[in-house]
């Protein structure tokens, strides 16, 4: 055999080798990596000194030790089990060996043949949202000591603030900075879901928690992007991950023993919840004949902008990846996903619920598309994010594609609503490739055999991605219990029995400049510093001084209650305590 070293572009070295197979045509390929050349050749040689049989032996015990405490699922499956236990193994796979408790989206590229070596991107990175659902995978299936990693990473890299990048390397450097709620949201579930299962922590996660729900009152309602990462405003997925994780935020302060910090988290999710509709449901749906009220994708507006537009019925949504040539605009009220499939998902809406119903229907006429394995759906109408039509790579514009993750998601409500379950875990199943990887993507339309595409099988998305694994699993967990795996009781129990604890607030703050308000509510002024309140029910005639409530996420209140025959509005000011100054202007809010 001969060798003959190359230099490589970056100062590596690139080892060629030519062989001789006219004696025999079987031979054994070592590889190693190293900090350098002799690190790599030193591990090498160490690792051809063990014979392959005894290498592979050794390499399946340490996989079985790893596994000793999975919960075994298979009898959920209908292939005897095996997507389920590659599933595990590829979640674990996903963790990072320096940096432990990190697991990156994918080890996938999309669309990698149209990338050159300057594109850093990929699904190679830390999302929260991605990295908890995987572990969230893992604990379903009855492996908690990733999960409790992946905590302790997260709270290591969580920010001063108490939000989370959109994104990051496992270092904890931001990649994307955009802001996500949901993102910030989901530590906080898992969190609690370690704590349902009892799992010990020698860690002190409460500090998380509380900065985390600080940072979902401060900067919420409204998000900067959504689950899909591309508009900005009132989005149910987001709603629902954000009510969620503040009502178990709530839980952990109270154990702390500081019930006024928990009543005010938790009167915030109530204002959250008691807007749903209000914020996400047109009334004037126009995609399926008969069907006028259902959920919507997202209601755009400007976080930017104090007084939001938070009409659904109204407003205009941008989409980008759209072909060249063609408008990426479109009436809000004409774009719907399955993101308010979540309210169901965590027992904050019922599964019947006639609205929840009646979009069910809606996402199916608009976004459902059969395949020869079973149906999927896409993540919303218009989409542009998958292969472009005649089948070459998405490269900044395509046609977004069928997610199988969804067809999971759609599993789970079919659980909840007693529905037929099996048909999704098949179907999951069956997009699944030979090697057992799910796809983000699969081709929806007819075969295109001259570029590799058929209908229900992958696209040049990523795959696998570890989202639909987790999901996979998840659905598993959930038939076997009968119930959804992440369906928390204490938040059904608050919004879908009598609603005798919560509280109608309606929330006036300086990214939320509210004009109106219920009689029926609290009026609850909200700023990020202590003051006192001067306002006046009557214009003015008479006033009155409220100094404000503090709590410590880094919020003071201030709230006013109005008689059911109150006709003039609510007229305030500020009086900053710590500065001693006036705010110099004047803000009403009428009654309605």
């Amino acid at each position: 055999m001969d060798w003959e070293f190359d230099s490589a572009v970056d100062g590596n070295l690139a080892l060629t080798g030519e062989l001789n197979l006219d004696s025999t045509k079987e031979f054994t390929l070592g590889l190693a990596f190293g900090t350098n050349l002799h690190n790599a050749i030193s591990t090498l040689f160490q690792s051809l000194n063990i014979p392959f049989e005894k290498q592979k032996q050794q390499y399946n015990e340490q996989w079985k030790r790893s596994r000793d405490s999975i919960k075994a699922l298979e009898n959920s499956s209908y292939d005897d089990g095996k997507l389920y236990h590659n599933s595990i193994s590829l979640l674990l796979a996903h963790e990072d060996k320096t940096y432990p408790g990190a697991l990156i989206a994918s080890l996938a590229i999309p669309w990698g043949e149209a990338k050159d070596d300057q594109d850093q991107g990929g699904y190679h990175l830390v999302w929260t949202r991605d990295m908890v659902s995987s572990v969230t995978g893992l604990v379903a299936a009855g492996e908690t000591d990733t999960a409790v990693r992946s905590l302790i990473y997260l709270a290591t890299s969580q920010q001063e603030d108490g939000g989370f990048a959109q994104n990051f390397w496992v270092d904890g450097e931001p990649y994307w900075k955009g802001i996500q709620l949901d993102e910030v949201a989901f530590p906080i579930l898992l969190a609690r879901l370690l704590r349902q299962e009892n799992v010990p922590l020698n860690f002190d996660i409460y500090p998380m928690i509380l900065r985390a729900a600080g940072y979902l009152i401060r900067h919420g309602p409204a998000t900067q992007q959504e689950r899909w990462e591309e508009n900005s405003g009132y989005s149910p997925s987001t709603l629902a991950s954000n009510i969620a994780a503040l009502i178990c935020a709530a839980q952990f302060v109270r154990e702390h023993g500081d019930e006024a910090t928990a009543q005010f988290i938790e009167e915030y999710a109530d204002f959250l919840e008691c807007h749903i509709e209000d914020w996400t449901v047109t009334t004037e749906g126009t995609l399926v004949p008969g069907i006028k009220r259902h959920y919507i994708r997202i209601t755009p507006t400007d976080i930017n902008n104090p007084q939001p537009h938070e009409n659904p019925n109204q407003g205009t949504l941008f989409i980008s990846s759209q072909p060249p040539g063609e408008v990426g605009e479109f009436p809000a009220k004409e774009i719907v996903d399955g993101g308010f499939l979540q309210l169901v998902r965590y027992g904050i809406r019922k599964p019947d619920d006639p609205i929840i119903v009646d979009s069910v229907k809606v996402i199916d006429a608009i976004l459902k598309v059969n395949t020869p394995v079973g149906p999927c759906w896409h993540r919303y109408n218009h989409d542009g994010y998958g292969q472009q039509e005649d089948g070459s790579a998405y490269v900044g514009w395509g046609k977004g594609r069928a997610w199988p993750l969804l067809a999971g998601e759609r599993g789970h409500y079919e659980l909840a609503v007693g529905g037929d379950v099996k048909t999704y875990i098949k179907v999951m199943e069956g997009f699944a490739s030979d090697t057992c990887l799910l796809p983000e993507q699969v081709w929806d339309e007819a075969d295109k055999p001259d570029v590799h595409l058929y209908l229900g099988k992958p696209t040049g998305s990523a795959m696998p991605l570890m989202w639909a694994h987790a999901e996979y699993i998840k659905l598993l967990r959930s038939t076997h219990d009968g119930q959804v795996f992440d369906f928390i009781p204490e938040i059904a129990n608050r919004y879908l029995g009598e609603r005798k604890q919560c509280k109608s607030l309606e929330i006036w703050k300086f990214n939320r400049q509210v004009s109106k308000f219920k009689k029926s509510h609290t009026l609850r002024i909200q700023a990020l510093a202590s003051f006192q309140l001067h306002w006046s029910d009557d214009n003015w005639q008479t006033v009155k001084d409220t100094p404000s409530t503090s709590t410590k996420l880094g919020v003071n209140f201030v709230d006013i209650s109005v008689s059911d025959n109150q006709q003039q509005p609510i007229n305030f000011t500020f009086f900053w305590i710590e500065s001693s100054k006036w705010e110099q202007h004047n803000y009403t809010v009428a009654v309605s």
